[in-house]
């Protein structure tokens, strides 16, 4: 079994949900398996501001997730366009594993939740796949065959699966934003399969 690291951060929960779908696709590929992970919360003044081990849900990720795992999923809510601190907090942390390739040539996806429709979700997952180029990751989107691209009136992208809550806390993901993260999270497994074949 090969894992596919699912990293997100969420405070609402929304990015959360589209994680755990995410998951599904992963893990409807055989072969593969999901590695859910999550990152803490982080102060104003960029430092972590939790206890080592969150209180529940998936543990905190740590470096060594990403060279273990054959490619990731990273997700993040919106924050005016770019992917919240938390994330790029871990990700400054990187540096090691750039310098020794440890993401090189693996396939990457992205996916984020925002409080309304024109709230910046391409802008973060560009933001959010600016790193993933930078680690050598090979980067996949949404491709229009899946037909929930072309049918959706909430999120999701070519560019990665997104959620919109229209401010309602809580809001569940539309049907069409939960087959999008899925289907994500199933293209990086068979591609991270096709590449260890």
């Amino acid at each position: 079994m090969a894992d596919i690291l699912v990293l997100y951060y969420s405070q609402g929960g929304a990015t959360e949900a589209l994680a755990r779908e995410v998951c599904q696709g992963v893990d409807s590929v055989d072969g593969m398996a999901a590695r859910l992970r999550t990152v803490p919360k982080v102060s104003t003044v960029t430092e972590a501001s939790e206890d080592a081990v969150p209180d529940s849900g998936p543990p905190y990720a740590t470096t060594a997730d990403l060279s273990e795992c054959a490619g990731l999923v990273l997700g993040s809510p919106t924050r005016f366009g770019n992917m919240a601190a938390s994330l790029k907090y871990f990700f400054d942390g990187t540096v090691a594993e750039w310098l020794s390739g440890a993401l090189v040539g693996k396939p990457a996806g992205v996916f984020t939740s925002s409080a309304s429709l024109h709230g910046g979700q391409e802008s973060t997952l560009l933001t959010m796949a600016v790193p993933l180029l930078h680690h050598g990751m090979l980067l996949v989107g949404l491709p229009y065959s899946e037909p929930e691209l072309s049918t959706t009136t909430t999120g999701g992208t070519p560019y990665g699966a997104s959620h919109v809550s229209w401010n309602r806390s809580p809001d569940p993901l539309s049907d069409d934003e939960a087959a999008l993260a899925r289907a994500l999270g199933q293209r990086v497994a068979t591609i991270a399969g096709r590449l260890a074949d």
